[in-house]
């Protein structure tokens, strides 16, 4: 008589280890999700705005080196954006002197004043015109 119910004893016994297992599982699930949060896309910005913030003309090397990434589990790698961004504010400012001395030459007005004065539509502008609020 041993026979039959010892093969109900072990079906018994081997979905008590599966309820258990899929207990462990949704509790570890659970746990990661609190970790490490759901997973949820970051909504996208505005079609007509960046996630930095430069001057929509007249850009310096001291405009580049105030620029300011966000950082991220998943980002950039700091060092190569702050070479990057090292790299584009010495270009700017050897073009810019080049331009400089070419106008000199040539005797053509200096823009620069321009360069600091506000600029409608700049690059975190809204479409058409449209205010922010």
């Amino acid at each position: 008589m041993s026979g039959p119910s010892g093969s109900i004893d072990s079906v018994t016994l081997v979905l008590l280890y599966l309820v258990v297992l899929i207990l462990v599982a949704v509790v570890l699930f659970g746990l990661g999700s609190v970790l490490f949060g759901r997973g949820e896309a970051l909504p996208p910005l505005p079609a007509t705005t960046t996630a930095t913030v430069l001057p929509a003309s007249g850009v310096t090397g001291a405009d580049v080196e105030g620029v300011k990434f966000t950082q991220t589990v998943r980002g950039y790698k700091t060092s190569e954006v702050d070479w990057v961004l090292d790299r584009l504010g010495q270009e700017l400012d050897l073009l810019r002197g080049q331009l400089a001395a070419l106008r000199a030459a040539h005797g053509l007005d200096d823009d620069s004043e321009d360069a600091d004065a506000p600029v409608r539509g700049g690059a975190h502008a809204l479409p058409n015109g449209e205010e922010d609020s």
